[in-house]
């Protein structure tokens, strides 16, 4: 038996209501370009809009002019969608309240996750939407799953309970270590003072 080996998210795609209602959302408020538009081949009554999310991949919304939009939260019933995450700068992330008030957008206010920083509000439909930013840069050559995984393992031989900033730094510097070569035969720490 053999797995099917994914390689990364091709695209989700959504439920939405009517179309103007979907396009205000993710081009409106998350600045995602509107970039492919086609009926929906399996349910011809129905549109099929195309966003890019910043990465190239692809979110998808079935829209339907007879939908309208129902503001109660989606379900999060086993198998359902909690919610979706998306990546933003640092910049964005520290006037998100701010942006999100301005709409008069009910949001969670920032949250600290230890690796990086949340915030949370619901879309027109009432799905749970999470904007994240990651507090690290991952090393030249590694991803930020790279890090992740080093500092998880760093975390747990430690005995800490949840992930901090250490343990980040900890990693990177491990990561660079193994990853990049050196003249020095000692690459320990020193106090050269």
């Amino acid at each position: 038996m053999r797995k099917l080996q994914v390689q990364g998210v091709h695209h989700i795609t959504l439920t939405g209501a009517d179309r103007q209602t979907s396009i205000d959302f993710w081009e409106g408020v998350l600045g995602m370009p509107f970039v492919f538009d086609q009926p929906n081949l399996d349910a011809p009554d129905e549109g099929h809009l195309y966003f890019d999310p910043g990465d190239g991949r692809l979110i998808t919304i079935f829209t339907n002019e007879s939908r309208a939009p129902v503001h109660d939260r989606t379900p999060t019933d086993p198998g359902c969608v909690h919610h979706l995450a998306f990546t933003v700068s640092k910049a964005t992330f520290s006037q998100a309240t701010e942006r999100l008030d301005e709409r008069g957008l009910p949001h969670s206010g920032p949250k600290d996750r230890g690796f990086m920083d949340s915030i949370y509000f619901t879309d027109p439909l009432g799905l749970l939407i999470e904007l994240a930013c990651y507090r690290f840069e991952p090393p030249r050559g590694c991803s930020h799953a790279d890090v992740m995984i080093t500092a998880h393992r760093i975390r747990v031989e430690r005995g800490d309970s949840h992930i901090a900033e250490i343990h980040l730094a900890d990693a990177i510097e491990q990561l660079v270590t193994d990853s990049q070569s050196s003249l020095s035969t000692d690459r320990g720490p020193k106090h050269p003072w």
